[in-house]
């Protein structure tokens, strides 16, 4: 029979399944990728194999290797079991008896190679990109007893099953995003692909046309195909008969997905949550097996973190300099500046569970603010607030704020200590009122965060950058007592990182405000556009009239004011006439002597003294005039740069400088702004620290904070030029912490939770009931026991959001101790025994134009060609490897030695060297991309350019650059961005197909060009499929609504809104936000979910396509050619040239 299911049991099933007493609930785990076999059921948990009858019980292990053994397969006769592991790095399979025993390696792809199923011979099909030239999942079949691997010839397939009359029943295409109810065009879809038949039509067809949504997982048993589906809107097990036709449903969860099924003898294992159910088909019952695992739960145990500085998210110096505060892996910890001088690294925070996202010391220097998600309240998230706690981590934390919405980002406490400001997710701007302990919204923007917070010395003033409508960034001040705001610079030039002045009479910034573009003009290859280098310039406002600027050279006037105050004010205690000779101007009193102090106050009188002497004057209160403030700016004399990060100390300007360039570096600059420095009038902007990461000062500005990567150096303020670091280090080399997984992970899921909501695009979680997903997953974290199987759950909370753009990946997970990457040499092989070796099948071939792509036997002077032999590899014998990639391991980018026999007969030695797996795989793609411009240069004549875009990321701009600008003045054009990876720069592309041609110019000689350069004035076509993804599907669209030409191929991904991945957990994993919806003129959101609908809809069929067809691309040509044939673009013939003769002069 079929129970149906509320989320409410369902949680409380993968809390606490039927027949499990709470006595063994302590011993049950997270079950992941169930394998059903004759009599027992093989499973995932704490990322090893384990065994356990059909039944249920007590569960064994089979694996015990530190990295992960997942998505084990049963072959026909239940005796072996083949499975994915990372024993030496890369994800391959392996298989294994049942009984136990010796893994064998059976793939070395160098990429996720996966096991799917064992074919009706008995060979172990796997799924891996490794085959295709465009990079795509295909199956591969490998014979156990030979070593043979024989393709199936399919151009997209990820699973698989075969029916007892040999017809493949596969999913084509997958996608990772963690989405629920997806029906874009890279929805998991069933296909069928029938037994070759002598003399008839072979070619794969879709099960469901009509069905949008998601059907994968294909089963077979008896006549009938089983798989799982979301129709009806939660993952279930349904089946249907050969054809796609009598679809039933066998279970009825609601609101957690069935996933990873597995068929034996009519029955099925699939995970539900973090439990194995088993489905018996003749029966309908279906439920949870009851399992606990024998085991220690090593993952669980406690840690230690041996480099927290992997961890480090943010460093601060102490008032005085004296020591450094720092936020590692959630947790706050306090060392001394010079830790071999005496001192302890203390751990401010003990929080289990909890996570501190920055910790900076208050004026005292002895209490720090920090940033928790601590709770208070029983059964509650929490949210980041507010809290302080003692500096030497005695004592609790005190909850400072209590009104969070939403993230709040760092806060600055004012000089005094009595206000702090701080910012959020939501572009706000606050004060809080320590004493009064409430916090006043000060300032908010409809762009971005505002930045650049600081307070002057009189804490009466925080001065900030706010990026204004026009998205330029705008200086800002604001006053406590008045609550007024003072804008210090127009939104006509961005201006940002405000410093103070030492005399507090002037706001230092940064301002983009310098325009000379390194490039002269149009003209020339690529039509060069302006690029603006250099553009910052150090800038400086009076805060009243009447200030002269400290920078300006002197002049007789300047002089003579000077000279007057120095006159006003001499000393009048002693009249210099009254003096005795050589005695001092001073009062008397001060030269009298003091009495010794007595045994035993010295120490005691000395630091009463000490204290007096670094009570400091109240800071000079400081004026702001708000009339005509923006027409009171100042130069500050340094040369353009690519300036951020200003601060001012008294006597010094630092700010951050940037070379051009992804690679350029980053310096440390100093500018001189003390008295003598000014008076002379001889400023130098100096390179204090190279290669630098970032810098702060201390609060009394005699010591600035500087890091490289994960090193901190502490340096005097007045550092002269490549400061010496060599003694300036924080000694981070002792540091080291415990802590407990299973709180961190708790916590974690908890933050995955919250950020989420606060960095989503819709404030309303398209409908979910957000909180309710916390609760209804919750239970799940307290079965994990592995970091991998926090991010399961963490996965199935976020896809109830049905967005794509949300990945779950990366985190502390625990790896094996090797990492032995398997090499190329850039071609397939085929193992032949009577040749004594491996039989090269096939040389990847890049473009002869780009000989740096070129494979590694297809150097000049190889003379290798498809069908010579290798016998050996480095002397040693060929066979005697499985895969000629045994022999290859940990050789890319070495020199190999090779014997080659060659089809003529002769044996040669060469000496080669292999490429990485991931370099193989460009140079497959690189094969694929040449072929597809061939194909349209001999079709078209080459009337007709093609250019294709991998991604949208700056590289691929230049592989646009590269393609393109050779066939502008093409008649036609083919865009082809399918399987485009995404990225953001569809408006470089689209603006430059938008240029037009309004005027030719022409010499007395040669051929006419056009302006604007390089416009394009043919006819377009752009070419996607369901691979195009992100940016790949905004310029499929932008094509079409700009009217550059017709979209052609398959429905794409439908992933466009947009993110910025900066969500990052404790231990650096994330599970991705998609934080910026799209939507179109007419008010209606685009492509999210569903994906760009070409104008002509053609599709590149699974199997023609492995055979080389490409009826996309074929399609496009042929649309091209009939409009080139309807509307030729040539060149507007040159019109007679003007007759201007007159009279006399005209020839006759």
């Amino acid at each position: 029979m079929n129970i149906r299911l509320s989320a409410a049991v369902l949680v409380a099933l993968a809390s606490l399944p039927l027949g499990v007493s709470a006595q063994s609930a302590d011993l049950k785990g997270y079950y992941r990728y169930p394998a059903l076999g004759p009599d027992r059921i093989v499973f995932t948990a704490e990322g090893d194999l384990w065994s356990v009858p059909i039944s249920g019980g007590v569960a064994s292990r089979l694996t015990t290797h530190p990295g992960e053994e997942t998505r084990a397969v049963f072959s026909g006769d239940g005796k072996t079991l083949a499975f994915a592991a990372t024993y030496e790095g890369p994800t391959e399979v392996y298989t294994m008896p049942l009984a136990g025993g010796l893994p064998t390696r059976r793939t070395y792809e160098g990429a996720r190679a996966l096991p799917v199923t064992f074919d009706p011979s008995g060979a172990l099909v796997y799924s891996t990109r490794r085959y295709s030239t465009l990079p795509a999942v295909q199956l591969v079949s490998i014979d156990l007893a030979a070593s043979g691997v024989t393709r199936v010839p399919l151009a997209q397939a990820v699973d698989g099953v075969y029916a007892p009359d040999g017809s493949l029943y596969f999913t084509r295409v997958s996608q990772g995003s963690f989405t629920k109810r997806y029906k874009g065009g890279t929805a998991r879809q069933l296909w069928k692909f029938p037994a070759p038949q002598t003399g008839a039509a072979r070619e794969a067809t879709k099960l469901f046309p009509d069905y949008e949504g998601e059907s994968t997982a294909p089963m077979w048993w008896k006549d009938r195909l089983y798989f799982i589906t979301d129709r009806d809107g939660t993952m279930n097990v349904w089946s249907c008969d050969a054809g796609g036709g009598d679809l039933r449903q066998h279970t009825k969860h609601v609101g957690i997905d069935a996933a990873s099924p597995s068929l034996r003898d009519g029955k099925i294992a699939y995970q539900l949550g973090a439990d194995v159910y088993l489905l018996e088909l003749s029966s309908g019952n279906t439920a949870a097996v009851s399992i606990t695992l024998a085991s220690d739960f090593d993952q669980t145990r406690e840690k230690w973190v041996k480099k927290p500085a992997d961890y480090m998210t943010s460093a601060h110096l102490s008032p005085g300099g004296d020591r450094v505060v720092m936020t590692a892996r959630g947790q706050v910890f306090v060392t001394p500046r010079h830790l071999n001088r005496g001192g302890r690294t203390i751990e401010a925070t003990r929080g289990a569970g909890v996570r501190y996202r920055d910790a900076r010391f208050m004026p005292d220097g002895k209490t720090l603010l920090v940033l928790s998600d601590q709770s208070d309240q029983p059964n509650s998230p929490g949210e980041v607030e507010f809290w302080t706690l003692n500096a030497d981590g005695s004592g609790a934390a005190k909850k400072v704020t209590s009104d969070a919405e939403v993230l709040r980002w760092e806060g600055v406490p004012s000089p005094d200590g009595n206000y702090i400001a701080h910012h959020d997710k939501h572009f706000r701007l606050f004060i809080h009122d320590v004493k009064a302990g409430v916090s006043t919204k000060i300032d908010e923007s409809t762009v971005d965060n505002i930045e650049g917070l600081v307070w002057s010395k009189d804490s009466a003033h925080l001065a900030y950058a706010v990026i204004a409508p026009n998205t330029y960034r705008q200086v800002k001040v604001y006053t406590i007592a008045s609550k007024a705001t003072t804008v210090l610079t127009s939104d006509r030039f961005d201006s940002y990182s405000p410093a103070w002045s030492p005399d507090g009479n002037w706001v230092y910034f940064i301002s983009d405000r310098n325009f000379e573009t390194v490039v002269g003009s149009p003209w020339g290859t690529l039509a060069p556009e302006p690029y603006f280098d250099k553009r910052s310039k150090l800038m400086a406002v009076a805060l009243k009239p009447g200030l002269r600027s400290p920078f300006d050279r002197t002049d007789e006037l300047v002089t003579a004011k000077e000279e007057a105050k120095k006159e006003e004010s001499k000393p009048e205690e002693v009249k210099k006439d009254e003096q005795k000779p050589g005695a001092p101007a001073t009062d008397v009193k001060k030269n009298e002597a003091k009495p010794e102090a007595k045994s035993g106050e010295a120490d005691g009188e000395k630091k009463d003294d000490a204290k007096k002497d670094d009570k400091k004057e109240a800071p000079k209160p400081i004026e702001i005039d708000p009339n005509g403030i923006q027409e009171r700016l100042i130069d500050v004399p340094v040369p353009p740069g690519n300036y951020s990060g200003l601060f001012a100390t008294e006597k010094r300007l630092f700010w951050r400088s940037s070379g051009s360039g992804d690679e350029a570096k980053t310096s440390l600059m100093a500018l001189d702004i003390d008295a003598d420095t000014l008076k002379k009038r001889e400023f130098e902007a100096k390179a204090i620290v190279g290669d630098l990461g970032s810098a702060e000062p201390s609060a009394d500005g005699k010591l600035v904070l500087v890091r490289k990567g994960d090193a901190l150096f502490v340096i005097d303020a007045g550092s002269g030029p490549n400061a010496d670091l060599s003694k300036a280090g924080v000694d981070l080399s002792g540091w080291q912490f415990a802590m407990t997984p299973r709180e961190e992970w708790r916590q974690m899921f908890v933050e995955a939770w919250r950020l989420e909501r606060d960095y989503f695009y819709d404030r309303k979680m398209h409908g979910v009931d957000w909180r309710g997903m916390l609760d209804k997953y919750m239970p799940l974290v307290d079965r994990v026991s592995t970091r991998e199987e926090l991010s399961d759950v963490i996965a199935q909370m976020v896809a109830e959001l049905s967005a794509l753009h949300i990945f779950v990946r990366g985190g502390d997970t625990r790896r094996g101790p090797d990492d032995v990457q398997p090499a190329s040499l850039g071609a397939t092989f085929t193992r032949d025994q009577a040749a004594g070796g491996f039989k090269i099948d096939r040389m990847f071939i890049s473009d002869p134009d780009e000989p740096s792509r070129t494979g590694p036997l297809m150097q000049p002077g190889m003379n290798i060609r498809v069908g010579d032999v290798i016998t050996k590899v480095n002397d040693t014998e060929a066979l005697s490897a499985p895969d000629i990639h045994a022999l290859l391991r940990n050789q890319a980018g070495r020199q190999v030695l090779i014997e080659v026999k060659h089809a003529t007969g002769e044996t040669r030695k060469h000496v080669v060297t292999p490429i990485s797996m991931g370099s193989e795989g460009d140079l497959r793609y690189d094969q694929w991309e040449y072929q597809r411009r061939k194909i349209v240069d001999e079709a078209s004549n080459s009337t007709i350019g093609y250019v294709h875009l991998r991604a949208m990321g700056s590289g691929d701009m230049a592989d646009w650059a590269r393609h393109f600008y050779p066939v502008f003045q093409r008649q036609g054009l083919i865009l082809d961005v399918r399987n485009n990876r995404g990225g953001n720069i569809d408006s470089w592309i689209l603006s430059r197909l938008l240029r037009k041609a309004w005027f030719f110019w022409q010499g007395r000689a040669g051929e006419p060009y056009w302006n604007m350069q390089y416009a394009f004035r043919g006819h377009m076509v752009l070419l996607c499929d369901e691979n195009s993804g992100s940016d790949g599907e905004a310029i499929a669209e932008g094509f079409r609504r700009l009217g550059l030409g017709k979209v052609m191929g398959t429905r794409t991904w439908g992933g466009e809104i947009w993110l910025s991945s900066s969500n990052f957990l404790v231990d650096r994993g994330i599970a991705t936000a998609a934080e910026y919806g799209v939507y179109g003129p007419e008010g209606a959101w685009l492509i999210e979910g569903h994906g760009v609908d070409p104008d002509i809809v053609v599709d590149n069929l699974p199997h023609e396509t492995f055979n080389g067809e490409d009826r996309q691309l074929n399609a496009a040509i042929e649309h091209l050619q009939g409009l080139i044939k309807e509307d030729p673009r040539s060149v507007t013939p040159v019109p007679p040239h003007p007759d201007k003769s007159s009279g006399d002069n005209r020839k006759k």
